[in-house]
């Protein structure tokens, strides 16, 4: 079975994905809307789309609310913002430092739990699935074998 990477890895500079290269699916092939349906009606897909959400949800409410206080604090209390730290440095250049770095480590946090939680569960389906597409492939030109 041919591996693929993500399309982020592949192709030019812009994120553009290289040419679909697996031969054991065809290009011009229809999926099995069937056994896709199926697959997205599993409990183990709603179980990956659950553990997803686990994460996205809180993650981008907790996101935006910090940034929203930002915002807010920014245009209704700005006296806030002018209180010196250190220096030249006032808390509004703090915060929206931590703004930035929030956005770094939240990234990074997403990256190690789908690497954790959701990457084997997928590829887990993903492997389950690949048979039953390569054999509608098959069907369509009928040159598989």
């Amino acid at each position: 079975m041919t591996t693929r990477s993500p399309s982020w890895q592949m192709g030019d500079s812009m994120g553009s994905a290289a040419p679909d290269d697996r031969p054991d699916v065809a290009s011009d092939a229809e999926p099995d809307i069937e056994a896709l349906r199926t697959v997205q009606n599993s409990p183990r897909f709603r179980a990956l789309k659950r553990r997803h959400r686990l994460f996205v949800l809180p993650a981008t409410g907790l996101c935006l609310a910090w940034y929203l206080a930002y915002v807010l604090t920014a245009g209704y209390a700005p006296q806030v913002f002018a209180t010196p730290v250190a220096g030249s440095m006032n808390l509004g250049m703090v915060w929206g430092l931590a703004q930035v770095a929030t956005t770094f480590a939240v990234t990074m946090l997403y990256v190690w739990y789908a690497n954790k939680h959701l990457d084997p569960a997928a590829a887990e389906i993903r492997a389950e699935l690949e048979p039953v597409l390569a054999g509608a492939g098959a069907g369509a030109n009928g040159a598989r074998a």
